[in-house]
């Protein structure tokens, strides 16, 4: 079952188009890892999946619910504001710079979103937030503060508040990118372990050791649009087109 389906999208940022046609369905319990230069779109893809930013054109379903439609000149038409907040529940979102609130400690960056704006029961949400920190390994950091976590562990809170609503796809845009090497390792292990309980989840990455271990469809973008996709062993190991290869190449030889 698909949880998520986008068809033809297109974007653009006054006359830079920056997504041109994009085709991408993500079924349940599928990793899909997203490569490709800076500037090809992906963040920008990922933020248009979650709402962030607007579609010029294309459709959008979430488990079966149609978000975007396109009307009869071809634009993007979104459902009112109260249906998005209920799509909004259904997928969670991993920033690569944490995003968290600096003047809330660690459980109150988890629970506020829960509790303020689904108004979810309070105690039940504190237990499934301690819950999550747990297991990422921060039951004794619920009381700190962002500045007082390393970046590995404020990017596992991160993980944990994108989780308490227990979505049904979770979205990572380039999660270790602000990391160094030691603390990579943390997040990726983390994400492991997500994909080995099944987790539907998109990745977009530069970690492509990483993406051949763990994602099971490669989606190579470049310039906007879906280069090249399939199992990692084909994307990686044997590309087919001679912009993936150039890529794959220019990436080893760094």
């Amino acid at each position: 079952m698909a949880v998520l389906s986008i068809t033809n999208l297109h974007k653009r940022f006054g006359d830079l188009e920056v997504l041109n046609g994009i085709n991408l369905e993500v079924n349940e319990g599928e990793v899909i890892a997203i490569i490709g230069p800076s500037g090809s779109g992906k963040s920008t893809l990922l933020r248009c999946a979650t709402l962030l930013e607007s579609m010029d054109r294309g459709t959008m379903t979430y488990a079966g619910v149609k978000v975007v439609e396109e009307d009869a000149q071809s634009n993007s038409v979104y459902l009112p504001q109260n249906k998005l907040r209920q799509v909004k529940a259904l997928f969670g979102l991993v920033f690569q710079n944490f995003n968290l609130f600096p003047h809330y400690n660690v459980l109150k960056n988890i629970i506020d979103a829960p509790i303020c704006v689904q108004k979810r029961n309070k105690d039940e949400v504190i237990k499934e937030a301690r819950a999550l920190l747990a297991k990422m390994g921060l039951e004794d950091k619920e009381d700190a503060y962002p500045f007082q976590l390393s970046g590995g562990q404020q990017q596992r809170v991160s993980i944990a508040r994108a989780l308490i609503n227990n979505p049904k796809i979770l979205f990572f845009d380039e999660p270790t990118s602000a990391l160094d090497p030691e603390l990579t390792g943390e997040i990726l292990k983390v994400i492991r372990n997500l994909a080995a309980e099944n987790m539907t989840m998109v990745i977009v990455t530069h970690e492509i050791e990483f993406a051949r271990n763990v994602a099971d469809r490669i989606i190579f973008m470049a310039e906007g649009v879906i280069v090249e996709q399939g199992p990692p062993d084909e994307v990686i190991c044997n590309p087919t087109l001679a912009r993936t290869k150039a890529f794959l190449t220019n990436l080893a030889e760094r």
